[in-house]
């Protein structure tokens, strides 16, 4: 049996939980595949790990939107403003900042 793009993913995210590329990856899988709720949750995740990954902040924000949770997605937004700031990312800022005020 072949191994999946996905199933790849979740046991380099398994072997090494503390990747971020490893886990960012396996977040824009779920979230291309259509399970917005396993993205959600390892977007989340990769903040744990790294509260200065931007675009998890970003993505992360998108697919809440695409869920219509839109409080959560608004906090998110914030929150990765924040962490852009931190880390001096003013394009990942602008990106942030952009969806936000689409959100109104």
């Amino acid at each position: 049996m072949e191994n999946t793009r996905l199933d790849i993913l979740k046991s380099m995210v398994a072997q090494n939980p503390q990747d971020s590329f490893s886990r960012y990856g396996l977040a824009m899988e779920y979230r291309n595949g259509g399970d917005l709720e396993g993205a959600v949750r390892e977007f989340r995740a990769l903040i744990e790990v790294n509260p200065n990954y931007c675009y998890a902040y970003f993505h992360g924000g998108q697919t809440l939107e695409r869920l219509g949770r839109l409080e959560e997605a608004t906090e998110l937004y914030r929150q990765g403003i924040e962490a852009s700031t931190r880390s001096g990312d003013q394009h990942a800022r602008g990106e942030i900042q952009g969806a936000l005020d689409l959100l109104g």
